[in-house]
């Protein structure tokens, strides 16, 4: 049995690729790529009988990469997608893997792929192509699940006082911790709720209900105060103007 894994983010590859060699130390990983043009080009030329990919991926989505999959080529997602479209995912892909994916929810990947369940390609890329491209607003991101050494912490996103990206990261920041989400914020940014959390800078978004102040200087430059945190909060001159009446 040969394998692909395609993750624009060389860690999270890596750390899979060499979680697999445990749970399946037959698997042949034939190649770990980092871009969906990669992916798509090795799924034409190895013909894996497994790929796992990332959905969000640059040059194109793991979606379109898996188009070149051959029909009995098994297409397993890994992604950071929320989990309100879990359920329909597993419906139509032989697995979806939420990241951070556990050592439990893989080693039940894993016995799936074992039994070679069959699941038809191009029946899963419709019916993932149907549910991506359902209009209407999907429901904004409630839980955040965040890696803690070996440990998932569950966070509430009402409890976030504000997002701060930290490269391919995200920095979230609550009373009393601050945590690292692997989701960039340009990413998180369109599953939360525009109501509830105010973009303030290019790599900030605030929970608008810990904002107490906004302290405008003699430069023209705001400041936030917020309820929870003890530090300021920058606002760049193209926000400032959501804290004109504060």
């Amino acid at each position: 049995m040969k394998a692909i894994i395609a993750d624009d983010e060389q860690h999270l590859a890596d750390d899979l690729r060499r979680r697999l060699a445990k749970l399946w130390p037959e698997l042949q990983i034939a190649a770990v790529l980092h871009d969906g043009m990669a992916a798509a080009n090795a799924l034409e030329e190895i013909r894996p009988d497994i790929a796992f990919l990332d959905i969000r991926m640059p040059g194109q989505s793991g979606l379109d990469a898996a188009r070149a999959a051959a029909a009995d080529c098994r297409v397993v997602f890994v992604t950071a997608f929320d989990d309100h479209a879990v359920q329909a995912f597993e419906q139509a892909a032989a697995d979806y893997l939420l990241k951070p994916v556990s050592d439990e929810r893989l080693a039940r990947c894993v016995e799936r792929l074992k039994q070679r369940s069959e699941v038809a390609p191009d029946a899963l890329l419709v019916r993932l192509q149907q549910l991506l491209a359902t209009q209407g607003k999907p429901e904004p991101l409630r839980w955040l699940r965040i890696q803690v050494g070996q440990s998932v912490r569950m966070v509430a996103v009402e409890e976030v006082c504000y997002f701060r990206s930290a490269d391919k990261y995200t920095t979230v920041l609550t009373r009393d911790a601050e945590l690292l989400l692997r989701t960039p914020l340009k990413d998180l940014i369109a599953q939360l709720d525009p109501d509830s959390f105010w973009q303030v800078h290019r790599g900030t978004m605030v929970n608008a209900k810990q904002v107490v102040s906004a302290h405008h200087d003699l430069l023209g430059k705001v400041t936030l105060t917020l309820r929870d945190r003890p530090e300021k909060v920058a606002v760049s001159r193209s926000y400032a103007h959501l804290f004109r009446q504060m």
